[in-house]
């Protein structure tokens, strides 16, 4: 019996404490590896997304708004689905009025911001001016921030008037349908917007609030004293297996104006 348990072979009790320890940190060290591997791959993919919404973002509103044939600081077309309507106004059908001013809007919050009003020409599908006499039809737009979402969007007005119109007037994403498409997205993930306004020499508009003081009705400076617009676009995502908005990206976007 003696002779039989000398003989029998096996594993040691330390010999089996070095082996689970050495496996569990080789595992631990392949898990650690793995992951960060992971995340890295996630975060890239993220610096990417945001890459393509800065690039996106900027031919829109350098096509949209150096284009445009003037700023305004609040629609003359009625739109059915103003978010943010003016108080002042019955029936909800023209948005906040907006002036000149510099200013910084963050996301996060609840409702819609509007941060700018611009119209065009209306077009036919070819392309062509449609004109009312000698004058062509002009379209309006809303750019206004969905804060919850973290998102900028335009909304389109129509001018009814301009026959064969190119554009259709838009409508909150919820909403949608084919005779009323959803607001285009031009940015997301927007954890802030600030909006400035230059000379063409590059120096800051004097925003320096002019009340008429007769009827205090305010004057100006606005839009038609702008010749340079300025978006500074601040984006922030949380990729995965990230704590925090671990990608940050900034873009300033300079647009010279057609309403001088």
């Amino acid at each position: 019996m003696k002779r039989r348990r000398l003989d029998q072979k096996g594993f040691t009790l330390p010999e089996v404490v070095v082996v689970l320890g050495l496996t569990a940190l080789f595992t631990g060290l392949i898990m650690y590896f793995g992951m960060s591997y992971w995340r890295y791959g996630y975060l890239l993919q993220e610096d990417l997304d945001t890459l393509v919404t800065r690039l996106d973002a900027q031919d829109f509103l350098r096509d949209h708004i150096s284009t445009a044939s003037g700023l305004i600081t609040q629609n003359g077309l009625p739109d059915p689905n103003a978010e943010n309507p003016d108080p002042m106004i019955a029936g909800d059908e023209y948005w906040v009025p907006i002036h000149a001013v510099p200013t910084t809007f963050n996301t996060g919050g609840t409702g819609t911001t509007p941060v700018l009003y611009y119209k065009r020409f209306s077009v036919d599908p070819s392309g062509a001016h449609i004109m009312n006499g000698t004058q062509p039809y002009e379209d309006e737009y809303v750019l206004y921030l969905n804060n919850p979402t973290k998102q900028l969007l335009v909304r389109t007005i129509a001018n009814p008037g301009a026959t064969n119109n190119k554009a259709l007037t838009s409508c909150p994403p919820d909403i949608a349908s084919a005779s009323c498409p959803a607001d285009k997205v031009v940015a997301s993930d927007l954890a802030a917007l600030t909006l400035g306004y230059f000379s063409r020499s590059g120096n800051p508009v004097d925003w320096t609030s002019i009340f008429d003081p007769i009827n205090n009705e305010y004057i100006g400076p606005d839009y038609p004293s702008v010749e340079v617009a300025e978006f500074t676009l601040d984006l922030a995502k949380k990729p995965v297996f990230q704590k925090t908005d671990a990608t940050q990206n900034r873009t300033v976007i300079r647009i010279a104006l057609r309403n001088t």
